[in-house]
């Protein structure tokens, strides 16, 4: 079975390229890929930050293979064969334990912007158009979002790109918080990979720590989310990072940080 999925690792930064030319959209196959390369990537001490990618510059991912659903739909399973699979592939995205950069090297529709968004952080080509088109098959998005498009930009303008399935621009997406950043034509895989080795040189352990309560936080009561933040803080300040942190701003020095 070929793959789909290309994996490159250079001084802490996972480079994860889909590769399903030429739009790179999700097949069953490809998706179990993605998968089972989150779990390789979690659990390999080399990698600090992982960046996603799709191969080629026409398209991150246009989402979903629309090829495979007549069969799913002729058998009834499509959401228990399909969605729910994907929406498993999401979540384990979202709680990589890491930071997370998606480089919007062109398109990203459906799916593909519902994966987009379970990364951290977004970077898009200034070419790039983001669009939640499901509604123009006579259904709505199914891989989670309906909830992470909806806390990036507010329900207002969730509403308005899946009511319409109309693409809106990357300029645009920046305006309303969608991607964090937009870089020149050809040049999101670079900007994304840039940014990805200045949070590789950041104490990892806070980093993971500062993700956990803002991701986990957002979901509790407050006094609950404070509690969780004064455990990780513990932890932090305990790590051998948080000493080297405190120890070098009182020598007046750069912090050696070895992610411990």
């Amino acid at each position: 079975m070929s793959s789909n999925i290309g994996i490159e690792i250079d001084q802490g930064v996972a480079l994860l390229t889909m590769n399903n030319p030429p739009l790179n959209v999700a097949t069953l196959q490809s998706t179990r890929q993605f998968n089972e390369a989150l779990d390789g990537l979690a659990s390999n001490g080399e990698v600090l930050v992982l960046v996603v990618r799709g191969s080629g510059e026409r398209a991150f991912s246009a989402g979903s293979d629309i090829s495979e659903f007549p069969d799913y739909l002729a058998a009834g399973n499509v959401v228990e064969k399909k969605l729910r699979y994907e929406n498993e592939t999401m979540v384990k995205l979202e709680r990589f334990p890491k930071p997370t950069v998606a480089a919007l090297n062109g398109l990203a529709f459906g799916g593909g912007l519902e994966l987009a968004v379970c990364c951290d952080l977004i970077v898009a080509d200034e070419t790039a158009n983001l669009a939640l088109p499901e509604i123009k098959l006579g259904v709505f998005p199914g891989s989670g979002g309906t909830l992470r498009v909806t806390r990036r930009v507010g329900p207002g303008r969730a509403k308005e790109m899946m009511f319409l399935g109309e693409p809106i621009s990357a300029a645009q997406a920046l305006e309303w918080g969608l991607v964090n950043r937009v870089a020149a034509k050809g040049q999101a895989t670079y900007e994304a990979l840039a940014l990805a080795r200045e949070l590789a040189a950041r104490p990892n352990i806070a980093l993971q720590a500062c993700k956990k309560a803002i991701d986990e936080g957002a979901e509790m009561p407050d006094d609950e989310a404070i509690e969780q933040v004064l455990s990780l803080m513990e932890k932090t300040f305990a790590s051998d990072d948080g000493q080297e942190g405190v120890r070098a701003f009182f020598a007046k020095e750069e912090p050696k940080f070895k992610h411990s």
